[in-house]
């Protein structure tokens, strides 16, 4: 289909007044041909021959992405038409000078009357023009009127409420300054009172701060004295405590060299009694060995 409309897009003649035969194309819809009307009174005339074209070659070329060029070749045109020469009639007479003159005449009075019912149409159109316009002007200043007058009824209603307006928030800023007023005196007051009462604290903390100094110091003497007291008292009992200490290790140390004294005393005790069992052992060892002999040589 696209070619179809390229190749008859190709195939027109410049000059527009005729067409080059289309060629059938496939999926081409056929055009409905109109016929022209032609005026009983204008003379017709012959059209030229139409000029064949023949393609002879269709290239088709991809220049971008989605795009396509078309390049159409066409032959050379198969003849030139030969518009030929209408022969005369042989009935027709030339006309004379008188003929000629009178179809002049008719020509320009025909002229003349053509002209003066333009003017008389134009002038026609110029009265309905000037009478339109004049009723737009009317119109115009009519509007004008009615809205200006409405705009000045607006203006004066939006002044009223202006000033209204105006009027009341004057009385409200006025209200508001001597409620502030009020206000800004209450807070005055109210402030003196609460300085006079913080100052009444604060001599009543000082005192009361002095006092507690006071109770502080003393009970940091009473301490201190306790304390001194509590150091005295142990003192002396750490001295007792070292009294009795030594008396202890004194004694200690007398019971250490008595039983010294007395474990050396056992020892020696000891000794003496194995010496003496001994000596008994050599004695009956003696004794016995006599014996032996004596029972031998009886």
């Amino acid at each position: 289909m696209l070619i179809g409309l390229v190749r008859d897009s190709v195939l027109q003649c410049f000059c527009h007044t005729c067409r080059a035969p289309i060629l059938p194309a496939v999926n081409r819809r056929a055009a409905p041909f109109k016929k022209q009307k032609v005026g009983g009174n204008k003379p017709r005339t012959k059209q030229p021959k139409k000029v064949k074209f023949i393609t002879t070659e269709i290239r088709c070329q991809e220049m971008s992405k989605g795009g396509l060029a078309y390049e159409v070749i066409l032959a050379e045109p198969i003849g030139t038409p030969v518009v030929p020469k209408r022969p005369l009639s042989p009935g027709t007479k030339t006309p004379s000078a008188e003929e000629i003159e009178e179809k002049l005449k008719a020509a320009e009075e025909r002229r003349l009357s053509l002209e003066a019912s333009k003017m008389t149409a134009l002038a026609a159109k110029m009265a309905k023009i000037e009478e339109a316009s004049r009723k737009r002007d009317e119109l115009t200043s009519t509007f004008i009127t009615s809205t200006k007058e409405a705009l000045d009824a607006k203006m004066e209603i939006h002044v009223g409420k202006r000033e209204a307006y105006i009027s009341d928030l004057r009385a409200k800023v006025k209200d508001h300054l001597v409620g502030v007023e009020k206000t800004r005196l209450t807070i005055e007051q109210q402030t003196g009172e609460v300085w006079k009462a913080i100052e009444g604290k604060m001599n009543t903390a000082a005192a009361q701060r002095d006092e507690n100094m006071k109770k502080m110091l003393d009970r940091l003497k009473e301490h201190e004295e306790q304390v001194q007291k509590v150091r005295t008292s142990n003192a002396e009992k750490f001295h007792h405590l070292e009294l009795a200490i030594q008396e202890k290790l004194d004694m200690a140390s007398t019971r250490r060299a008595q039983l010294e004294l007395e474990q050396k005393e056992k020892l020696r005790n000891y000794e003496r009694r194995a010496e003496m069992v001994r000596q008994n052992k050599a004695a009956l060892a003696e004794q016995n060995g006599d014996e032996a002999v004596t029972a031998s040589s009886g």
